[in-house]
């Protein structure tokens, strides 16, 4: 008896290959792709892999870009170009399938890996079923579990969960993007359009925002601010009225405190409260607080995630789960992580082991956990997610801190100022998460009624209402999550995606005009495209798919009818939906190609142009004005929208890949550059002084080169044990922070 155990990656495969051997397995490879062969007891075993997946849908016969399209079927990824690749994966599991009598999913345990699973069993092992192995993390004790206690059959309720999701956002997203291309051929234009079940609503939202903001008309208001001192400290007092909404209300409270030198204390309050330890990371706070407190894109910690969990220190990623399992040897995994130096110290300070856990729960994975294992090669920003993992797991098991807030009202000829402020009495689990607290810590004189105050100053400031907050990265995943459009593992792709298309652009989410003038015209003539609702019904649906409530055939059925009628409908439109595209796209391309006004001839617009040479800017007033600048092959480039201090030509954005944007001047003769060039001989001359000298705080480590978004600066080799930096000089934007 042969088993074959298909895993989803090749790292995966190596890791189940290892735990399971009973002595040690014998690698081979075929085409480049690795497989083993195993004994476990007295069952010979093979382990092989995919390589994520490999089919995908598509149409059955090609029928250029006519929609709508339903006759799809799941087909070989390799015939498309871009995974090629997956060819020899596929032959090699085929050929392995002959010479087994049993098989084993180990894919992911979630829908996309219940899927790939699937899709091997059936359509290269010529299997209607097959075991499956379950487990949250890749180290050997829980593999070893997982195939000690596999189920008989594949999970049908999330396999066809799966395959529906597949083919809904298929029949959606192919179906919606040929209609807007054709849409926009009518009038004379040819660019790919691309819309989604998920991505158009996602859009929708952004948009929505933008306008918010757009239509926000400031409301001016003012304050009055108490500059205090008691008991030799200073303090900030506003007064009790906050905003005053008439300024003739203000003066007349700054008539009555005028020339007061001291107030006394009316009332004074003091407020103990428990500030609870945070619940254990499931994705979308994991992506969150990576953001916030790493800068990283929800993208790449996903990514870095998944690194981490391949290499057996993190439990699976995608998850939206906030509680750990019960099972899980807490013990076990302090000892281990105890043996690591960052956190050996704050393991000791632990009494008990029970963590404080969320409501959200997910029928496949527990939250996020380290599982003890030291990380081994791996990158600068896979170490600093890791720390934020463990961390954030330690804080978990924390006491609660202990805060006070303080309130004190202070009279200044009867008005009344409040002063207020929140400290941390008690740490408990913020020792644990120091690194990545984000709390205002203010701390008040302690006053008793009747306690004067002297007056150091009273002011009264105009004001203005601000509008609502841009979304980021990362809080446009967590609107998503609140909103149940899309899933945990889609989300941060989704939103890369409308970025990709041109339909928002910065840190800050800001819808650019075609993303704007898009949503308007698919909300005007055809709503439903960008229908929210809709698309979380479907989310529902699969769900009751998943749990066996509902029929796979059921759900994919009511999706045609529905979209039959949706494109029916666009079809009557399409013309005067492709003319609003169309203008849209060529007033959203004019304002991405403007650059400035000429500084030569003062009349023309400088415009992104291409040549056969490249790339150029040129004014708009040729053959009048003969003005150009050449431009950078190797980065993306955009409008700053500022004008050079040095010269006053217009500068632009470049951004590379991986790089913090750079903001340069067009001239090439610009004082500027000059600068540039003697701040880098003076980087690369203290670089050059300083590198592999020994760090002066932690005096193990050596100072080596580092790379942030502030730009580069020396580090400590032994980060983050030691957080030890150096700037490179006072040109640098990098500030030294030495703790």
């Amino acid at each position: 008896m042969t088993e074959l155990i298909i895993t989803e990656k090749p790292s995966a495969a190596s890791k189940i290959a290892e735990a399971l051997a009973d002595g040690k397995p014998i690698k081979e490879s075929e085409k480049g792709v690795p497989y083993y062969k195993i004994t476990h007891g007295k069952k010979d075993i093979i382990v092989s892999c995919a390589v994520g997946h490999l089919f995908t849908v598509d149409e059955k016969q090609k029928n250029g870009w006519a929609y709508p399209v339903f006759d799809i079927q799941w087909t070989a990824s390799s015939e498309r170009k871009q995974s090629a690749y997956t060819q020899k994966y596929a032959q090699v599991i085929k050929k392995l399938a002959k010479q087994a009598d049993e098989f084993t999913v180990a894919c992911d345990y979630d829908i996309e890996g219940e899927v790939i699973g699937l899709n091997v069993i059936r359509f290269l092992c010529n299997q209607k079923d097959a075991g499956r192995m379950k487990f949250s993390t890749l180290t050997k004790p829980d593999l070893l579990k997982a195939y000690d206690h596999k189920s008989k059959s594949l999970d049908w309720g999330q396999a066809y969960a799966g395959e529906t999701r597949h083919f809904l956002d298929w029949m959606y997203g192919i179906n919606t993007s040929r209609a807007l291309t054709a849409a926009i051929k009518t009038s004379g234009m040819f660019k790919i359009m691309s819309t989604g079940r998920v991505q158009g609503p996602a859009l929708k939202i952004i948009v929505e925002r933008e306008k918010e903001i757009q239509s926000f008309k400031p409301a001016p208001y003012w304050d009055v601010l108490l500059n205090a001192k008691a008991k030799g400290e200073k303090f900030n007092a506003n007064h009790i009225k906050e905003k005053f909404w008439e300024r003739a209300e203000a003066e007349l409270v700054m008539q009555h405190v005028k020339g007061k030198k001291e107030g006394a204390v009316a009332d004074s309050q003091k407020k103990e409260f428990l500030q609870q330890p945070p619940f254990p990371f499931d994705l979308t706070s994991l992506q969150t607080e990576a953001y916030r407190a790493l800068r990283l894109q929800p993208k790449k910690t996903l990514s870095l995630a998944q690194d981490l969990y391949t290499g057996g220190f993190i439990s699976y990623p995608r998850t939206s789960s906030q509680k750990l399992p019960k099972e899980l040897e807490y013990g076990k995994i302090m000892d281990m992580l105890s043996k690591q130096p960052p956190y050996a110290s704050l393991i000791s300070r632990f009494q008990g082991l029970k963590p404080n856990e969320g409501k959200k729960t997910d029928p496949a994975h527990p939250a996020i956990y380290p599982t003890g294992l030291a990380p081994k090669a791996v990158d600068e920003k896979a170490m600093k997610l890791y720390d934020l993992v463990v961390r954030r797991f330690l804080s978990c098991f924390g006491d609660p801190a202990v805060r006070e807030t303080q309130k004190i009202s202070i009279d200044v000829n009867k008005e009344l100022f409040v002063a207020k402020g929140t400290h941390t009495k008690e740490k408990g689990w913020h020792v644990f998460y120091e690194p990545y607290l984000s709390l205002e810590e203010e701390t008040l004189p302690s006053l008793d009624k009747g306690d004067r105050v002297e007056v150091v100053k009273i002011s009264m400031h105009d004001r203005e209402t601000q509008p609502p907050k841009r979304y980021t990265p990362a809080s446009i995943i967590k609107e998503l999550e609140r909103k149940n459009l899309g899933t945990k593992a889609t989300r941060a792709q989704i939103v890369d995606t409308l970025f990709e298309r041109g339909y928002v652009h910065g840190n800050q989410i800001q819808a650019t005009e075609l993303g704007i003038r898009t949503v308007a015209t698919l909300q005007k003539n055809v709503p439903s495209i960008l229908d929210e609702d809709l698309t979380r019904h479907f989310e529902m649906e699969m769900e009751e798919i998943r749990s066996r409530a509902k029929k796979e055939d059921e759900v994919l059925r009511e999706a045609k009818e529905v979209l039959t009628a949706l494109f029916k409908e666009f079809k009557q439109k399409e013309k005067s939906i492709g003319e609003e595209l169309g203008q849209a796209n060529k007033e959203s391309r004019d304002i991405q190609n403007t650059i400035g006004k000429c500084p030569t001839c003062s009349e023309g617009t400088l415009m992104m142009r291409r040549g056969k040479f490249g790339r150029f800017v040129a004014c708009d007033k040729y053959p009048d004005c003969k003005t150009t600048f050449s431009l950078p092959s190797n980065a993306l480039v955009k409008n700053s929208e500022k004008i050079c201090e040095h010269c006053s030509h217009p500068m632009i954005m470049l951004i590379k890949k991986a790089k913090r944007p750079q903001e340069i001047c067009i001239n090439k003769d610009c004082p500027s550059k000059k600068a540039d060039e003697a701040q880098q001989k003076e980087e690369d001359k203290i670089v050059s002084e300083r590198e592999g000298a020994a760090c002066s705080k932690c005096k193990d480590g050596k100072l080596v080169l580092r790379k942030s978004i502030y730009g580069k600066f020396l580090g400590c080799s032994k980060f983050p044990k030691c957080r030890y930096t150096e700037k490179l000089g006072n040109t640098t934007q990098y500030r030294a922070k030495k703790k």
